[in-house]
């Protein structure tokens, strides 16, 4: 049974949201301020956050910042009844997983927290053929069911969607990505015009692991395609 907390301040919404996620098995905490949310969050292992960007208090927007900052890799799918595009590539830089505009369908909202659910479960299957959950190639080390990351043997604080990334091009070296395909696997968007957001990632995920940013080792461009993992290392 999947955990999720919802941190709305509206109890109309979160009534709502109650009914349609125990119908997906789904055990709830309910939360109406971002500092209580903020609280539950660090009290309980989630498996998921839905959390309004318009909240009295700490808004979501903050609270989401705070979940990433330390460390905490639940999926966050943002709510909210704005609809401007700087506040959709907002949530996601600071490391949402999905953003969903009021009003929403009941459909499309079940849809993408099942969506949610199913990255979840794929990154945390092993990703080896061989069965490990360890991806070793040159100096990095991957811990994909811990969810940890070292280069020479220093850990690597990585948010949630660069250890996706990451996860995704090491554990298929030498087969490129275009923006879209990444964006649709790992966010499990296919929207045109946020290609952007994966550039940002990528760019972030070669300043933590690659020695050299000008030639990177790990992560090479695949030019007029994407990106690919190295796959002679």
């Amino acid at each position: 049974m999947n955990k999720v907390l919802v941190i709305e301040d509206d109890p109309d919404i979160v009534d709502l949201l109650e009914i349609h996620l125990k119908d997906l098995s789904c055990d709830l905490i309910k939360s109406y301020s971002g500092e209580d949310g903020l609280l539950q969050v660090r009290s309980h292992p989630l498996d998921l956050v839905i959390l309004d960007i318009m909240l009295p208090g700490i808004d979501g927007m903050e609270v989401c910042r705070r979940i990433r900052s330390e460390q905490i890799n639940v999926p966050v799918l943002m709510l909210t009844a704005k609809s401007e595009e700087i506040d959709k590539v907002l949530g996601l830089e600071i490391g949402a997983d999905d953003y969903l505009t009021k009003p929403f369908s009941i459909r499309e909202f079940i849809a993408r927290v099942k969506a949610i659910f199913r990255r979840t479960q794929m990154i945390q299957e092993s990703l080896n053929s061989d069965g490990s959950n360890i991806i070793e190639i040159g100096e990095l080390r991957v811990d994909v069911e811990m969810r940890k990351v070292t280069l020479q043997g220093e850990k690597v604080d990585l948010s949630p969607k660069e250890f996706e990334l990451l996860v995704l091009l090491a554990s298929n070296p030498g087969k490129s990505y275009n923006r879209s395909r990444l964006l649709n696997l790992v966010w499990g968007y296919d929207f045109e015009g946020y290609e952007h957001t994966v550039n940002s990632h990528i760019n972030r995920l070669r300043a933590k692991i690659e020695p050299d940013m000008a030639n990177p080792t790990y992560i090479l461009t695949t030019w007029g395609v994407g990106y690919r993992f190295n796959e002679e290392l």
